[in-house]
């Protein structure tokens, strides 16, 4: 399994972990140009898999929400 796709299936947390891990070492430096530039990357994919954990939560917030009002509206 490559790297990206292990990413993808990442929870947010272990995500959010990984991304607060490459910050930390591009901060320290230190690095190669092509090191750094590898993390960047890394750090970019990371990123992208929050999002998307992200907006699928507020997704669920929002469904949620609506189906209170909806059922509020109904008992009205």
């Amino acid at each position: 399994m490559s790297e990206a796709t292990e990413n993808t299936e990442l929870g947010y947390e272990q995500a959010r972990d990984q991304l607060v891990e490459v910050v930390r070492e591009l901060e320290t430096g230190g690095l190669s140009l092509e090191q750094s530039l590898a993390l960047w990357e890394k750090g970019e994919h990371l990123a992208k898999v929050c999002e998307r954990h992200l907006e699928g939560a507020r997704e669920r917030i929002e469904a949620a929400l609506k189906s209170v009002e909806d059922e509020n509206e109904d008992a009205e």
